[in-house]
């Protein structure tokens, strides 16, 4: 390998043996003088020590050695660099937890409900109490493992969904101090039939469930009415428990130590040897047909199949030949053909995201078909690769036609789908990126928003709607109509804030930019915190926990257990959300994945996380609403409420001693006359 300064002054000056040509006479100008590194080097340099060029392949080793070395260089100054900008950069204060559940086994997933938490682990689940961390109950009758868990809370009792190994589906009733089985509701003789539970859904009060079904390479959607005031009926007339359970609220006073404020002799017990009534079955909803030939001889026959107006827009009634299909194919083919060449997968079962839905004028329906106020109406659905969002009426028995009552259209295929927790606001991504948000109690679209490009949805997140006001971020105390705030996680790790409101266009926000660098710290999880107004926890996929301030995109601080987790790739974190305490759980891995002979070592937690015992969030957790009349968007308030704002300033302007003018005057009857014409229209 030869010298990189040697072969460039070889180049430049040739030895005085090789010249060829009378020397040349130089004169003395200042310009043409050497400078002291050439003049070193052809001055005393021997002639004869100039290194010739190397041959091949040694010129192109030389070459490549070099390149290497230089490349090299290159990543070292980068990693330099990264490794000084993470040191400038400023992290969040990390908060480790304060208490924990201490478990034996790995859990496969959790649900929380108000006051108890659920465990679901090998050979069944467990109860917790969320106050001391006590374990209440254990459920492993059956001996088998639980995968998911889902848990509504209904009040005075908890309506528990379980989904075990073999994907049977268990209802349980929860009441007082009593577990009642009620079904296994997919439960089959035939073990070689037995269908599998991919997907499961309750509505908001426990009215309604769902579960998406598979089996025999088939998938369907069963929907059952759960009789709950039957329910209420049957286990009222029980004897309670000698020491019922005692409700407590404040969760900041929670100390595993000291359970002063705790009745630790509360204990459930099983009651199998009671039967509930069972839930009916009253709809069975199968993948909609691929569009084929119409089987229709006139035209009169498709307009007087689309009168019934039942799946309009579903593309089924059309009138369209077989032999325009199959030309449409060979076109199709002939132009992709070798795009299209090659072995394919087998394709897999489709798949589908579905919503119960509160009554509203979103669709029309007889008066008689109607539900009560509260209990949902209205099943939408939309399945994978379809362009269309359908509607069934929940009203129903099992032997009328499961027909939709609806179609809404989109311009391209279903990618996701959210309902907000009021069962007030609906959120369609099609995959080329658009967003549809529907205020559904309304019944009108609050606009269509595109995502950058490159950007497609991944999962939408609705957030309670809050006001920024004095730098804080409050919840308004009166109800909020038609304003709508959701986080997006994209495909590409990037996050956005989507707001809408019913006067103005959706806009849309970066939160957080795709990592180029930091792959490591990409979005794999968000979670809203419904307790803290405008917050959410997003989960990377290095482990770390952040809780985020949408409103100024910024970290607040992070959190981590106190040992440091052994982490899965891709990373799934196992965690849960309170929607009624300022708190989150989350179950950390033990240190090393063998088991030790110290059972200590083994043991492993989840982690409670609660806000109101951190500094950086003691302010933020209380006293987060805002009152009407401080509230600089009363606009969104019904006119009868901004009424009585205005009427009951202007009364306290009259208890000082000072005197209205006239437009004060004029205005306050102008609200006076609006708020009684509000009141007789009514």
């Amino acid at each position: 390998m030869s010298c990189s300064k040697g072969s460039w002054t070889q180049k430049k000056r040739l030895p005085v043996s090789t010249r060829q040509g009378p020397p040349e006479v130089l004169f003395p100008k200042e310009k043409d003088w050497p400078k002291d590194d050439d003049e070193e080097d052809y001055v005393l340099q021997d002639p004869d020590q100039g290194l010739d060029s190397l041959p091949q392949p040694y010129r192109m080793i030389n070459k490549l050695v070099n390149l290497l070395f230089d490349r090299s260089w290159e990543l070292i100054e980068e990693r330099v660099a990264l490794r000084e900008a993470d040191s400038a950069r400023t992290q969040p204060t990390v908060y480790t937890p304060l208490t924990g559940i201490q478990i034996n086994e790995r859990p496969n997933c959790m649900a929380m409900s108000q006051d108890y938490v659920f465990i679901g682990g090998a050979k069944g689940f467990s109860i917790y109490n969320l106050y001391n961390a006590e374990r209440i109950y254990v459920w492993e009758k059956l001996k088998v493992d639980v995968t998911s868990i889902w848990v509504t809370d209904l009040g005075s009792e908890i309506l528990i969904a379980s989904v075990d190994e073999l994907g049977i589906i268990r209802l349980f009733y929860l009441y007082k101090d009593g577990l009642f089985l009620v079904k296994a509701i997919n439960e089959v003789d035939d073990t070689s039939k037995q269908p599998t539970c991919v997907k499961m859904e309750i509505s908001q009060g426990g009215d309604f469930a769902a579960f998406l079904l598979q089996g025999a390479g088939v998938v369907w959607l069963d929907v059952y009415k759960l009789p709950r005031e039957a329910w209420l009926k049957e286990v009222e007339p029980l004897p309670l428990a000698l020491n019922p359970k005692k409700k407590v609220r404040q969760l900041n006073t929670l100390d595993p130590t000291t359970p002063d404020n705790v009745d630790m002799d509360v204990n459930f017990c099983f009651k199998s040897d009671i039967k509930l009534s069972l839930p009916v079955h009253i709809m069975k909803i199968k993948p909609p047909k691929p569009i084929t030939g119409t089987t229709f001889k006139s035209p009169l026959e498709v307009f007087a199949k689309v009168e019934d107006c039942s799946g309009l827009g579903s593309g089924q009634n059309h009138f369209i030949r077989d032999s325009q299909w199959e030309q449409h194919t060979e076109l199709f083919h002939a132009s992709y053909k070798k795009h299209l060449d090659g072995e394919w997968g087998e394709e897999p079962l489709s798949t589908t995201t579905f919503h119960f839905l509160l009554p509203s004028c979103i669709t029309t329906t007889p008066a008689e078909a109607r539900s009560p106020s509260g209990v949902a109406f209205v099943l939408g659905i939309h399945w994978t690769g379809s362009h269309n969002f359908f509607l069934y009426l929940l009203n129903r028995t099992l032997k009328d036609k499961a027909d939709p009552e609806g179609v809404w259209p989109c311009a391209a295929p279903i990618a996701a789908s959210r309902l907000s927790c009021s069962s007030s606001y609906l959120v369609l991504a099609c995959e080329d990126g658009a967003l549809t948000l529907w205020d559904v109690a309304e019944g009108f679209p609050l606009g269509v928003i595109a995502l950058p490009q490159g950007c497609f949805c991944q999962s939408i997140h609705f957030l309670k709607y809050f006001l920024v006001h004095k730098g804080r971020n409050l919840y308004p105390e009166g109800p909020v109509k038609s304003q709508v705030k959701c986080v997006v996680l994209c495909t590409n790790a990037s996050l956005h804030l989507v707001t809408a409101s019913g006067t103005q266009g959706p806009t849309s926000r970066v939160l957080v930019t795709r990592p180029v660098k930091h792959l490591d710290e990409a979005i794999c999880t968000v979670a809203p915190v419904s307790t803290l107004p405008g917050m959410v926890l997003i989960f990377a996929r290095n482990g770390s926990v952040n809780l985020m301030d949408v409103a100024k995109a910024e970290a607040i601080c992070a959190f981590a257990p106190p040992r440091a987790p052994h982490l899965a790739v891709p990373w799934k974190p196992l965690f849960v959300v309170s929607l009624h305490h300022p708190c989150f759980l989350l179950y950390g891995d033990p240190p090393g994945e063998e088991p030790t002979s110290d059972a200590k070592d083994t043991r492993n937690s989840v982690f409670c996380f609660n806000f109101e015992a951190y500094p950086l969030l003691e302010n933020v957790s209380q006293n987060h609403t805002i009152p009407q009349e401080d509230s600089t968007e009363n606009m969104v308030l019904p006119l009868e409420k901004r009424c009585e704002l205005m009427l009951r300033k202007s009364f306290q302007k009259l208890k000082r001693p000072q005197v209205m003018n006239n437009h004060e005057w004029t205005r306050l009857r102008r609200y006076s006359v609006l708020l009684q014409r509000e009141n007789f229209q009514k």
